[in-house]
């Protein structure tokens, strides 16, 4: 009897102790159901917020659509596009966008069509020793575009820039020049393209040839107040003509861009091109690379052919070709590659020219050499200093032709020049140029000051 008592006791203890046991076990489960109800509850609400964020969002896109729609405006992010052919030319608009959008929403500026126009202003003082209407260069017939500037105060020459994307394949440019004489000239006129495959652009129009460092400049951005003594003589200042361009970038591990240029032959040294023909012909390698973090250098090779019929240079008459081979080098130098704070600017060019023809009706065939090295030197973000050499070399001539343009007159030609410049902002500068001209016989000292300024939209310049 009291083993049975002693049995049923112990098998109820057992009992209690399962049962406690299993009802320990089942406990973390109950939590871990508990946390995942609450998380499905999150995860619905979450669904829901963003379910009707979304419809919101879709709602939104289709308004702009169908505002878009009656603007005549296509909803798609591109350059210049025509309205449909039942709206008129008030009805064109541009699409600009400087980040893609999810949502293309109309654009209302009236203005929207609208180029971008930049303006350039200059204006000089000049003094020199020597007047400067008598001024020659022995060796090398001069035009007025290679002349020194005149005494005094003066307007020098300004600018107007109209540029815009035509559609996604072409952007076209406008410059127009205005002398201090109020001489008004188209100076650059063309199309280019911007879509083609494999790195190349087609240019067509009146534009500067490709060739050498500074010929595709504009007179506000070169490094001093006037052009080097090579280019003066070479090329009438700079070379710019009617005509196609091609380009093409090629794939390589540095910068490597090869080009070729058509013109009629319509600007000094050429002139008076035949009917249906291209007066100039021209070619050029260009060429660079960073050295390291501070510094990089550009090289080109040049080449431009040119024919005359029956040019009048200032009372003389010139017929046949010339031929310029030019030689570029650049170094640059900026801390970090910020050229802001401080910047070193080298730069050297090499030019040989090879004329055959006639001059005044007499034969003429000759080499003559040409080169000018620079630096110009940002001291700090304001102040820049610079510093120019350039010579030339022109052989003599038979004894029907002394003392005419193209004798060199046993000189060697030379120019020395030194620069002082202060940046009142990327606007605008101010320039103070001193040049010692030993070209001619006797030496022209001249003192240079000019202002420019820039406002509007100006694209960014080259290398």
């Amino acid at each position: 009897m009291k083993v049975g008592l002693v049995l049923a006791v112990s098998l109820v203890a057992a009992g209690q102790s399962a049962q406690a046991a299993t009802q320990a076990s089942a406990a973390p489960l109950k939590a871990a159901t508990s946390d995942l109800a609450s998380l499905q509850q999150q995860l619905d609400a979450l669904r829901a917020d963003y379910g009707a964020k979304i419809v919101e969002l879709e709602a939104r896109l289709k308004a702009a659509e169908e505002a878009s729609a009656k603007a005549a405006i296509p909803p798609t992010l591109g350059l210049t596009e025509a309205a449909p052919e039942t709206s008129d030319a008030s009805q064109i608009a541009l699409l600009e966008t400087g980040a893609a959008s999810d949502v293309a929403a109309p654009i209302a500026s009236p203005n929207a069509s609208n180029p971008g126009v930049s303006v350039v202003l200059n204006g000089n003082y000049v003094a020199m020793s020597r007047n400067p209407d008598d001024a020659r260069i022995p060796g090398f017939p001069l035009t007025s575009d290679a002349g020194l500037p005149g005494r005094g105060f003066s307007l020098g020459e300004s600018e107007v820039t109209l540029a815009a994307n035509v559609d996604p394949y072409l952007t076209a440019n406008l410059t127009i020049s205005l002398g201090g004489q109020n001489e008004v000239s188209v100076e650059e006129a063309y199309i280019q393209s911007t879509a083609l495959p494999a790195g190349l652009t087609l240019r067509a129009g009146r534009f500067y040839s490709g060739i050498g460092y500074l010929n595709e400049r504009h007179a506000h951005n070169w490094t001093f107040i006037d052009m080097p003594l090579p280019y003066r003589a070479f090329l009438g200042r700079q070379y710019g003509d009617d005509g196609v361009q091609g380009r093409w970038l090629v794939p390589a591990p540095i910068f490597l861009e090869i080009g070729a240029e058509l013109f009629r032959g319509d600007h000094f040294p050429a002139g008076n091109a035949d009917n249906n023909r291209a007066g100039t012909q021209a070619a050029y390698v260009h060429t660079g690379s960073d050295i390291n973090d501070n510094s990089s250098w550009l090289a080109a090779l040049s080449y431009i052919q040119t024919d005359a019929h029956q040019l009048d240079v200032s009372g003389d008459i010139m017929s046949g070709s010339n031929r310029l081979g030019m030689a570029s080098m650049v170094y640059k130098w900026a801390p970090g590659g910020n050229p802001t704070q401080r910047n070193l600017n080298l730069t050297a060019e090499y030019f040989f020219g090879r004329q055959n023809g006639t001059f005044n009706g007499l034969p003429l065939d000759r080499d003559q050499r040409g080169g000018y090295v620079q630096g110009a030197y940002q001291v700090t973000p304001r102040w820049s200093l610079g510093l120019r050499y350039a010579t030339l070399n022109s052989p003599g001539v038979q004894h029907l032709l002394a003392g005419a343009a193209v004798d060199g007159l046993g000189r060697t030609p030379s120019t020395v020049s030194g620069l002082i410049e202060y940046d009142t902002s990327e606007f605008g500068r101010l320039r103070a140029q001193f040049s010692h001209d030993a070209s001619d016989r006797q030496p022209n000292d001249a003192f240079l000051l000019q202002y420019t300024v820039v406002y509007g939209p100006h694209g960014a310049h080259r290398y």
